[in-house]
This record gives C-alpha cells, sequence and structure tokens, in this order.
C-alpha cells in the first residue's frame, strides 16, 4: 500500500497571504498552454504571440467562471437557491470540468469576434493545449486530497492510499493520479501528435472530445462519487459518467464529418 505524502496544501504563506498548491496548479495549466500555443502558432500563418496571449486569457477566464458556475449548476443548484451569494465564495472550492468545458467554448466564440477566426479553427489549434491543465488540476485535487478513488476490496492492493481527508480512513484507488495521467498525459500526447500534421476541420476538436469523454467515463469506475449525488442512472452511472457520454457520441459524428468535408486551415492541403 502506498503512503499519502499528505503535502501541506498551503505551498507559500507569507503573512495573511497564502497561496494554496491548487492555485498554483492552475497558474502552471494556464502557462503551460500559452507556451505550447506559442509553439504551434509558430507552424501556421496569420498567427502570432499577441493572439495566443489573448487566446489563453479569454480561455482562462472561460475556465475560471464556467468551471465555478457550471459546478453550482451540475452539482449543488440547491445550495445556492438557498444561498445565491455561495456562487461567489470560490475559496470554499468547488469547479467542475463540463462548466469550464462549456465557460471556454463560450470564451473563444468572443476571441473569434475580435479576430475573424472560424470557431472550429480555433478550438482546433487550442484543444492540444488543453490536457495538461487538465493534468495539474488532478495533481491540485490529489495534493487536497479531495476527490479521492473509491475503497478497494483489497487492503494490500500495492496502488491503494488512505487519504487523511476520508473521514471512514479507508484504502482507496489515489484516482486524481489515474486522472492525471488518463486524462492529461496520455490524451495531451494523442492530441499533441494528431494535430502535428494538418488535418481536416473538427477532426483534433472531435479526437478531444471522444478522448476525454471516454477517459472520464472509464475513471469515473474508479473514484469515489460525490456524496449528495451518488449513481444517478442504473445503480452505477455517476454525474460524471452522464456528462461525458454526449461528448463521446458529439465527438463520433464530428470525426465522420471532418473527414466528409476535408476543409484544411493550415498546410499545404490548405484551402484557399
Amino acid at each position: 500500500m502506498l503512503t499519502y505524502p499528505n503535502i501541506d496544501p498551503v505551498a507559500i504563506s507569507l503573512g495573511p497571504v497564502k497561496v494554496h498548491w491548487y492555485g498554483l496548479m492552475y497558474l502552471l495549466a494556464f502557462l503551460c498552454a500559452w507556451g505550447l500555443a506559442n509553439y504551434r502558432a509558430k507552424q501556421r500563418d496569420h498567427w502570432n504571440a499577441e493572439m495566443v496571449s489573448d487566446l489563453v486569457f479569454y480561455g482562462a477566464l472561460g475556465v475560471v467562471l464556467g468551471g465555478r458556475i457550471g459546478y453550482v449548476l451540475f452539482y449543488e443548484f440547491d445550495k445556492f437557491l438557498a444561498d445565491p451569494i455561495w456562487l461567489f465564495k470560490v475559496w470554499t472550492g468547488g469547479m467542475s470540468f463540463h462548466g469550464g468545458f462549456l465557460g471556454v467554448m463560450i470564451a473563444m466564440l468572443l476571441w473569434c469576434h475580435k479576430y475573424k477566426k472560424t470557431w472550429f479553427e480555433t478550438l482546433d489549434f487550442i484543444a492540444p493545449c488543453v490536457p495538461t491543465g487538465l493534468m495539474f488540476g488532478r495533481i491540485g485535487n490529489f495534493i487536497g486530497g479531495e476527490l479521492y478513488g473509491r475503497q478497494v476490496s483489497d487492503p494490500n492492493f500495492a496502488l491503494g492510499m488512505i487519504f487523511p481527508t476520508d473521514p471512514l480512513h479507508l484504502v482507496r484507488h489515489p484516482s486524481q493520479i489515474y486522472q492525471a495521467l488518463c486524462e492529461g498525459l496520455l490524451l495531451f500526447l494523442i492530441l499533441w501528435f494528431y494535430s502535428a500534421k494538418p488535418r481536416p476541420r473538427y477532426a483534433v476538436s472531435a479526437i478531444f472530445l471522444m478522448g476525454y469523454g471516454c477517459a472520464r467515463f472509464f475513471m469515473e469506475f474508479f473514484r469515489e462519487p460525490d456524496a449528495d449525488q451518488g449513481y444517478i442512472l442504473f445503480g452505477w452511472m455517476t454525474k460524471g459518467q452522464i456528462l461525458s457520454f454526449p461528448m463521446i457520441l458529439i465527438g463520433l459524428w464530428m470525426i465522420w464529418y471532418a473527414y466528409q468535408k476535408k476543409i484544411f486551415d493550415w498546410g499545404p492541403q490548405k484551402n484557399t
């Protein structure tokens, strides 16, 4: 059995100012996305560093605002109805990937209007830069001891771990690390190498949707459902799986549509 490292969730403390690891993980996510996007911009005409900086800034706003609003609407709507001000109490925790995803979609629309780019050209451009942020976010979850995994049947399971934040002190899967590797690192490698060559418009976004949807759906089998949600459908399906399943279906349709239309936004096959 592994020993939980029990890292202090506060990374830096300067008097009354406390910087949490989770906040640093968000900072690393945005910096990494900025660096990767700048690298990709050098391979394409009509992209520059100013556009990339704006794109990451818009995306960061979409992640934070959408993630918080999505969490409130998808997971804690009753609490919001009882206390609407709670929506703004971000220091109490609570972010949703699916809400952040929708927030980024809206933010990209605004960015596209400013720079006169098509929506899916932009999404295809930025999609490979997203999974590293998901990886850092799950590492932040792990350091905070939140969103831990389900109980394992064998207390001597090699990857089992007891989280100090678990009131039952059960041996559990370190599902945050599983998710960091699967939804983060693995998805990044797939998208990065797939998008290294020109692909038809919609294809890279489709791979992201299918990849994340499948990874999240599978990882939910190792993650403890939210206490106030439990299993919602068929006695085994969680809210995360319900929200991820449409992503898989939409991604499948998009990859078919992409190769039917064969519209290229860069490379020798670029449509003029």
